[in-house]
């Protein structure tokens, strides 16, 4: 018996709508009104508008290694940022953040203070533009209200066209999340056991203060040191590999180089540390480390054979985050 065949219908078309369509998830009705889903409908075209893939979305910026280590190494920190053109009336002051209250783009406080949230998914391939986006949008948002996500232009500004690059860039790693909400110790009810929940999540975390863009962490197991590096990333491993063959690539006894990742264009050496190596007790065996690697750069000879055997282990554990 044949089947019944379904009526034809015409597919809908987009409704005419005020304004840009707002980005929703891809299974999700478009907000068009169109009846069909996001991905079929304007998700397509956005999806065809992404911009090509930036590898050093944060270069030019100052503390570029911090930039990188605060988007994908540290649970909980801030940064003031400085505004090349000044802080807009209204705005006492732009703070970056790792991450906000549920995973936001940014916030604008009661006070006008302007939270941008570093760690949230890209709609781009330039992440420095993505987050300009946000925080334009983010100072002129009304107070007391948080920034949703929204689709970015491929010609919009970048990080390094609104932030002043003359100004320091000095992370301050937090214990928890309390910066989320002004006078944290007087939150009561919601607000403070979702408070005390993130910050029972958060990996403790300290940046070392002799060297650039290190920052121990402690785990269960064993403690780690991961130390984002400007260097060429070739060169970077020639000279891990030499300090590796000569057996002077550790931050001391027990301690390991393990391997590194490749995080936004630049190389993250990782070191196994043991647990009870704390955060102070790694800060002049890095600075020794950063002597030695210092010496190792500057060296053009050929790798030896056991360097190049070194080389290729460290190269064998590389992983790519992004």
């Amino acid at each position: 018996m044949a089947k019944k065949r379904r009526p034809q219908t015409k597919a809908a078309t987009p409704s005419a709508v005020d304004g840009p369509i707002p980005v929703v998830g891809a299974r999700e009705p478009c907000p068009c009104g169109s009846g069909r889903r996001y991905k079929a409908c304007h998700g397509r075209e956005a999806a065809h508008a992404v911009a090509e893939l930036v590898q050093r979305p944060f270069e030019g910026l100052p503390g570029e290694a911090d930039w990188v280590a605060l988007r994908e190494l540290v649970p909980a920190a801030t940064v003031e940022l400085t505004l090349r053109d000044g802080l807009p009336e209204g705005v006492p002051s732009v703070t970056l953040a790792t991450v906000l209250p549920m995973a936001w783009p940014a916030l604008r406080r009661d006070n006008g203070a302007v939270l941008l949230g570093l760690q949230n998914d890209t709609a781009s391939g330039d992440l420095s533009r993505d987050l300009a986006h946000t925080l334009q949008r983010a100072l002129t948002a009304p107070p007391g209200s948080p920034v949703a996500a929204e689709r970015t232009g491929t010609d919009g500004p970048r990080l390094q066209d609104l932030l002043e690059t003359a100004a320091p860039f000095e992370p301050v790693v937090h214990k928890g999340f309390d910066f989320w909400v002004e006078n944290a110790e007087s939150a009561t009810g919601e607000v403070a056991a979702s408070l005390d929940r993130a910050n029972a999540a958060a990996i403790p975390t300290v940046r070392l203060s002799g060297v650039d863009a290190a920052y121990w962490c402690e785990t269960p197991e064993k403690n780690h040191l991961r130390w984002v590096m400007t260097h060429p990333e070739e060169k970077l491993l020639d000279a891990l590999a030499r300090l590796h063959a000569a057996g002077t690539s550790s931050l001391g006894e027990g301690t390991r180089l393990v391997g590194s990742f490749r995080a936004h264009g630049l190389t993250v050496p990782v070191w196994d540390l043991p647990t009870a190596v704390r955060a102070e007790d790694v800060e002049k065996p890095a600075a020794a480390f950063a002597e030695r690697l210092a010496a190792a750069l500057a060296d053009d000879a050929p790798l030896t054979a056991e360097e190049r055997r070194a080389r290729g282990g460290l190269t064998n554990r590389q992983i790519t985050l992004n």
